[in-house]
């Protein structure tokens, strides 16, 4: 497992997955904003903690096409969904080092990009925690939507229909603890449906993922 997970981060960082790419996207979407909605700075206070989340989400979701794509190409699905190792085992650990390669630089590099939306001080704690909470989730449910196009000519478009759904609630939680946290108000109710949708998509989806996948590979 471990020897996997040196390999994906590999080539994550090495063949296109996406590492500079995502936070490029972030970066894009933070310095657009104010340009497009005016340097208003109560208005980029109110809307700061929907937008960060908003470019994570889609930062996520840019980099979920060559997620299984060059295990495809080179023929190394076939020998893991033959190899001792659980296909469930082997997609968590890809799903992770997605999630090493996209979701922790997002979280790490969002509190200097709220700065850029004059998001108010005492949300930054509360934004990095709701990343840090709900990336997980985005990559383990971008696993499952890769592994059920996985082989589909230009099926980056499919995937992308079927996996924005299903990252509707934690965006609307993460959102909401940020936003929350930002005004002072109540932050518990959201952080915990937020940790319990992460913790219940990383109990389930490994299975659907694998199921998917075993049926691509027939």
């Amino acid at each position: 497992m471990k020897a996997l997970l040196v390999r994906d981060l590999a080539l994550a960082l090495r063949a296109g997955g996406g590492f500079g790419l995502g936070l490029a996207f972030f970066l894009i979407v933070t310095v657009l904003v104010p340009l497009g909605v005016g340097p208003q700075a109560e208005l980029l206070s109110r809307i700061a903690p929907g937008i960060l989340w908003l470019g994570a989400l889609l930062a996520c979701l840019l980099s979920l096409d060559r997620l299984l794509a060059l295990d495809w190409e080179d023929g190394t699905l076939d020998l893991l969904a033959t190899s001792p190792l659980p296909l469930e085992a082997a997609l968590s650990i890809k799903a992770l080092a997605h999630w090493i390669t996209t979701g922790l630089p997002l979280v790490l590099t969002a509190p200097v990009l709220a700065i850029l939306l004059n998001l108010p001080g005492p949300g930054f704690f509360w934004l990095v925690l709701s990343l840090a909470l709900g990336t997980p989730a985005l990559s383990v449910i971008g696993t499952f939507g890769a592994a059920l196009t996985v082989g589909v000519k230009r099926g980056g478009l499919l995937m992308s229909l079927l996996v924005l759904p299903l990252y509707v609630p934690t965006l609307i939680f993460g959102a909401e603890v940020a936003r929350r946290g930002a005004v002072g108000m109540e932050t518990q109710t959201p952080a915990l449906m937020l940790a319990g949708i992460t913790l219940g998509v990383i109990a389930v989806m490994p299975f659907a993922s694998a199921a998917a996948l075993r049926v691509n590979l027939r």
